[in-house]
């Protein structure tokens, strides 16, 4: 089972040293921010194995584990961060992660037409039916998803959620990096 694996990933040797350990994809959020030409480099060594999460609070990305709001938009990074050569960007909205109110559908919207860079929803999730709406998405640009705490309360079960999407529209979409479109 591919695995991947962010926070904390901030240089080189620490995501050569992942992925020597059998690690399939690294996750990069604060050191995108901090050190852009980072992604591009690793990206160039590692090609569709470098993720990007962006976190964003306000339109603006948080970094740090969410404990700092930096200047920089969330949809400027992900344009560089495609430009790079990401394989894929993560986007959580922060005030709807772990709320279970639904993923912010616009902004995942807005954000998957404006890059050409495959864009995973993290966020909000809270029932199949829920799932079904990011399916909506797939035409924009939204290829994954990451259900979280839906799972551990069981409002989801992983098989539910294969069901229901599982032969949806996202097989037919181009997988990101050799990592298949999932439920993450």
């Amino acid at each position: 089972m591919p695995i991947q694996v962010g926070g904390g990933l901030r240089n080189a040797d620490r995501v050569s040293a992942l992925f020597d350990l059998g690690v399939q994809y690294a996750i990069l959020g604060t050191a995108a921010v901090e050190n852009p030409d980072l992604v591009g480099q690793l990206s160039a060594k590692f090609p569709d194995r470098i993720i990007v999460g962006i976190d964003a609070r306000d339109g603006k990305v948080a970094t740090k584990g969410w404990l700092e709001t930096s200047e920089v938009m969330a949809m400027d990074l992900a344009k560089r961060m495609g430009d790079q050569g990401a394989a894929a960007i993560v986007y959580t909205a922060i005030n709807r992660d772990g709320t279970m109110q639904g993923p912010n559908l616009e902004a995942l919207r807005e954000l998957a037409e404006a890059i050409e860079t495959p864009v995973i929803a993290s966020g909000g999730v809270s029932s199949v039916a829920d799932l079904m709406r990011l399916l909506g998405l797939v035409p924009a640009g939204v290829s994954g998803v990451i259900v979280g705490k839906a799972l551990y309360t069981g409002d989801v079960s992983l098989k539910q959620a294969i069901r229901a999407v599982g032969q949806g529209r996202w097989q037919d979409v181009p997988p990101v990096g050799g990592m298949g479109n999932a439920i993450a």
